[in-house]
């Protein structure tokens, strides 16, 4: 993998600085710290401390902590410290740098022409909680059978920030949701779920790209993806977003190289 040099950016934000470290020191709390099993990798040994604001997050506020490579869940934050593996690397895309390719824009098409997609408010019922059970059995994600309603508004629903939710349907039929939050300048990808029986529309890359679209539109720079982890079939989908930024060593650089063919 190649990346720019981060001298070669005229990005002042590419490198992070002892000031950005600080606010979240006296904005967070930690709650929870203790090494467990790798969510992302067998055989390794995950420390992802769990943190609470100790006020609401602003918009300005949740740029910062993407900035420093923090994700939510819930009402929490946690950002990865594992003591002996460096393989989650933030991601997040620079819309004014973004280009589609010739799949994105297929997958794009056939949205327009098919589907329904609306941003809202985060929403809980009985129709959701079975699109995010049914998306998570078919992809072997969870270890402790179907989530309820509870679950489901601990994880999506409960938040700390601004938060808005991406709806997909055909004909009127819930097929996929995506969570995202609202920061000043970025939005950040929580969380996204679908019905992989329709498949053929690409939910999950056709969520980000409608995230990117929202972006254009609202004058923000940033759609942050979360963590690419390479050796795992269900983050390093983003890859195929080009240009992007990793944040390495403190320092969001750009992947110079797309590897791989323009696929579906």
């Amino acid at each position: 993998m190649k990346y720019e040099s981060p001298s070669k950016s005229s990005d002042p934000l590419n490198r992070i600085d002892a000031s950005e470290h600080d606010f979240a020191k006296k904005g967070l709390v930690v709650v929870y710290d203790s090494l467990q099993e790798c969510p992302y990798l067998d055989g390794k040994v995950a420390r992802m401390p769990l943190e609470y604001p100790k006020r609401r997050v602003s918009p300005d506020d949740l740029d910062r902590l993407l900035r420093l490579g923090y994700r939510r869940a819930g009402t929490m934050l946690y950002r990865t410290q594992c003591p002996d593996c460096n393989e989650c690397i933030a991601t997040r895309v620079d819309v004014r740098q973004f280009r589609l390719t010739r799949s994105m824009k297929r997958i794009l098409n056939r949205s327009d022409r098919e589907l329904e997609v609306a941003w809202g408010r985060v929403q809980i019922d009985a129709e959701r909680l079975r699109l995010f059970n049914g998306h998570r059995a078919a992809r072997q994600l969870s270890q402790r059978g179907p989530a309820d309603l509870a679950d489901y508004h601990e994880f999506l629903v409960a938040t700390c920030v601004e938060t808005a939710e991406l709806t997909f349907r055909l004909g009127g039929k819930l097929i996929g949701i995506s969570i995202v939050d609202l920061g000043r300048d970025s939005l950040n990808a929580v969380y996204t779920h679908f019905d992989p029986v329709f498949g053929r529309y690409c939910i999950g890359t056709l969520a980000v790209l409608k995230q990117i679209q929202w972006a254009i539109e609202t004058e923000r720079t940033y759609v942050y993806l979360g963590l690419f982890v390479a050796e795992n079939r269900h983050l390093n989908y983003k890859e195929r977003f080009r240009p992007q930024q990793r944040l390495l060593d403190g320092v969001w650089q750009t992947v110079a190289e797309a590897n791989g063919p323009d696929a579906d």
